[in-house]
């Protein structure tokens, strides 16, 4: 749900980029208290977060403590445009009948947002809940990304996929609620450095079947990378954060640079047009970190430096490489051809996924032994 800086990794994010945090400060404590009942949730014992200072979460840089927006019911009618902005991807909802949620810890904090670990009381399972201030959507101009996040969220169906649990609006904020995922490819890949072959392999074939899912769909997702590849309880991916994708038909081109520099494909660089092929670069450049442990290209300081760097770079792939994996990550052509129809493609990734080579994930979980 956010960019966080991977080893060797000075990642930033293009257009919207989040600072990750683990240490809950003493401020915290109020401006969650009076944001959460005011949305119809309660946090039994919230005395006791500020004792959760040292909680382990997903990441552990420190927070710096913020002051929060007090959120109260929306209970006037006729709805507020400051409300009726949002609807239908974040709908109203009662005080009753709610989700009752307790909070557990904090999971990221970024520009615009803060990531929450709850507990759901109701279903006794434990959630990750967005919060999203509305008038930083709006000073932002991001509204239409905020609510295309969460349709694209709620079309898409698939176990290799962050499904959108919840969304809603209260006076000041908006709430998507997902599953919570307690670690990332980007964190077992900072511990572990390169991968095994077969540890690659499971992971490639796994997110060749998400994109290939999502291109049918006309979803591109334009942010591929480790940080957004949430690793579940038995070490199968779950591909999230949806805030930069955008519906686009097969034939049509998008145009705004957007993304993380270092996974962007030289045509997101130099401003467009591209299409679902640049998802493709994406996944090449993080099979590529996965295999030989560090990036093809330095990170750059911007996009214009970035594509000079891509343009001219020239490296090495492991020969040890089985001729299966290497169809994805396979010299300069295949990991990032600067022609979009010179890259693997969704009936590339079919072929190999028909092959003896490669396991049916979805039928045989593996367990990787995650730290």
């Amino acid at each position: 749900m956010g960019t966080v800086s991977c080893r060797q990794g000075q990642h930033a994010r293009v257009v919207a980029s989040h600072k990750q945090g683990g240490n809950i400060q003493g401020p915290w404590v109020r401006g969650w208290k009076s944001l959460w009942s005011g949305v119809g949730t309660t946090r039994s014992g919230l005395e006791e977060l500020w004792g959760l200072r040292g909680h382990q979460c997903l990441h552990q840089e420190p927070l710096e403590p913020t002051r929060l927006l007090i959120e109260k019911p929306l209970s006037e009618w006729p709805v507020p445009q400051f409300v009726n902005l949002f609807l239908p991807e974040f709908p109203i909802r009662p005080l009753t009948g709610h989700h009752q949620l307790k909070i557990l810890g904090l999971v990221a904090k970024g520009s615009f947002g803060t990531v929450l670990k709850v507990l759901d009381c109701d279903q006794k399972a434990v959630f990750a809940v967005k919060v999203v201030s509305k008038v930083k959507v709006l000073q932002r101009d991001i509204l239409r990304q905020c609510k295309e996040e969460v349709s694209i969220q709620r079309q898409i169906n698939h176990p290799f996929v962050h499904g959108l649990g919840d969304s809603w609006q209260g006076k000041r904020h908006l709430f998507i609620m997902c599953s919570y995922c307690s670690t990332d490819l980007c964190s077992l890949w900072s511990s572990v450095g390169c991968l095994t072959e077969a540890s690659i392999r499971l992971f490639a074939a796994e997110l060749v079947l998400v994109l290939c899912y999502l291109h049918d769909l006309g979803i591109i997702h334009r942010d591929v990378k480790m940080e957004n590849i949430l690793l579940d309880e038995r070490g199968h991916v779950k591909l999230t954060d949806f805030g930069l994708s955008r519906h686009l038909p097969q034939g049509a081109r998008a145009y705004t640079i957007c993304g993380t520099l270092q996974y962007m494909a030289p045509e997101v660089l130099s401003g467009g047009p591209y299409n679902h092929a640049a998802d493709w670069w994406s996944l090449g450049v993080l099979l590529f970190c996965l295999a030989t442990g560090k990036f093809p290209v330095a990170a750059e300081r911007d996009h214009v430096a970035m594509l000079a760097s891509v343009t001219h770079y020239d490296s090495e792939v492991p020969a040890s490489l089985n001729q299966g994996l290497s169809l994805l990550l396979h010299e300069r052509k295949k990991l990032g051809h600067r022609h979009t129809e010179g890259r693997p493609c969704e009936d590339t990734g079919r072929r190999q996924l028909s092959t003896s080579q490669w396991e049916r994930p979805q039928k045989k979980p593996t367990l990787l032994g995650l730290p």
